[in-house]
């Protein structure tokens, strides 16, 4: 087995064993993965180890934003359905300390109204049932990196704006849910304004530097199925004007790749699959 792929496995398992209590727990599937699947996982994992190393040996990069496929979003013109911190951390592989790329994310828990945080590596990571084994990210400039960085190894911090109850749909100037896109530009936004200690002050920050979500247009009978049949998914935060009008603003990747390169906090989005 390549020493990527041997990290890959390392990384993942230590997001299960060595992961603060801020990080505990890890999402539940209905369905075990089938093998080729597990194997394109794996393999997805290990190219874009190699890739992000690439970076780093080329750049100095410690830190990227990190996106993946794991459902069609493509009827409403979205290609990234989850987004997530990967950050170069050293572990231990067979008694040595190397480093090595660890996830830091949010997950929806079995389809439930809360989730969790979760740190984990790029094996796991890509082992949650994608949609397409791809995934993109974009790599923010030196000083957000670095200040991402000093955020998500301070435990105090990482679960500071954390908000357990969870809609996929949440409203990005509402703090009565939150999704799992929402909580990394609100830790993004804590980590770059150190004042922003509550949710509402992180999204002031995001609205200041001109974040603009996405608009879904979900029709009544499309919610009200939602509402009834998900416990995850969730309108009532939205204002009337707009759910009564159809129009659902809630935080994507695709939103977010586009607002950081245009804001200037990082660069063009590179692309890998499998």
């Amino acid at each position: 087995m390549k020493i990527i792929a041997k990290l890959a496995i390392a990384a993942a398992l230590a997001g299960l064993l060595l992961a603060p209590a801020v990080y505990a727990g890890r999402s539940c599937e209905a369905k075990k993965p089938s093998a080729q699947a597990v194997q394109n996982g794996l393999v997805l994992a290990e190219r874009t180890a190699a890739a992000l190393d690439a970076e780093h040996a080329k750049n100095g990069t410690q830190a990227v934003l990190l996106a993946r496929a794991g459902q069609d979003l493509s009827k409403y013109g979205l290609k990234w359905s989850h987004l997530a911190f990967a950050v170069r951390q050293n572990a231990t592989v067979d008694g040595k300390t190397i480093p090595v790329w660890h996830v830091v994310h949010k997950l929806n828990q079995c389809g439930t109204s809360t989730a969790s945080l979760y740190k984990q590596g790029l094996g796991e990571f890509f082992l949650d049932d994608p949609w397409r084994f791809e995934t993109a990210w974009v790599v923010p400039t030196p000083e957000v990196q670095a200040k991402v960085q000093a955020l998500l190894a301070d435990s105090s911090k990482v679960a500071a704006l954390h908000q357990r109850r969870y809609s996929i749909v949440s409203y990005p100037w509402a703090q009565k849910y939150q999704q799992s896109n929402q909580w990394v530009i609100e830790t993004l936004a804590l980590a770059m304004d150190s004042d922003a200690l509550s949710r509402e002050r992180a999204q002031a920050w995001l609205q200041l530097k001109g974040y603009q979500p996405t608009t879904l247009t979900i029709g009544a009978l499309t919610r009200l199925g939602g509402r009834v049949s998900a416990a995850n998914v969730a309108f009532d935060d939205h204002p009337d004007s707009k759910r009564f009008s159809d129009r659902i603003e809630t935080v994507t990747v695709d939103s977010v790749f586009v607002w950081l390169q245009r804001a200037g906090l990082a660069g063009n989005m590179s692309v890998l699959r499998l």
